[in-house]
């Protein structure tokens, strides 16, 4: 079973979310159908923008945890090195 670190954005540039889930499609689904959270449906974060496989879950929940305490322009650096126009990679993602 794969483990992934995610973040969906608003738009680029916009809003982010980190999170960690076992099924990735899933959960980008209940993100974009407004079920996932409070925060991502008022924020309409729904455009998932980067994703990180992990085999382990502590793994998974320790990149989490660690980017969640990274500066903004990390993140975005790390989102723009992998996925320069911030493009949807839901539809990407083999469901």
């Amino acid at each position: 079973m794969s483990y992934f670190v995610y973040m969906p954005a608003s738009r680029k540039r916009g809003t982010l979310y980190i999170g960690v889930t076992n099924d990735l499609a899933r959960r980008v689904s209940e993100h974009r159908d407004g079920t996932a959270s409070a925060f991502t449906r008022k924020y309409r974060v729904h455009r998932l923008v980067y994703a990180e496989a992990f085999d382990e879950i502590e793994d998974a929940i320790r990149r989490e945890k660690a980017m969640k305490e990274w500066q903004r322009s990390w993140k975005v650096q790390l989102i723009e090195k992998n996925n320069p126009e911030w493009g949807d990679l839901y539809d990407t993602l083999n469901r």
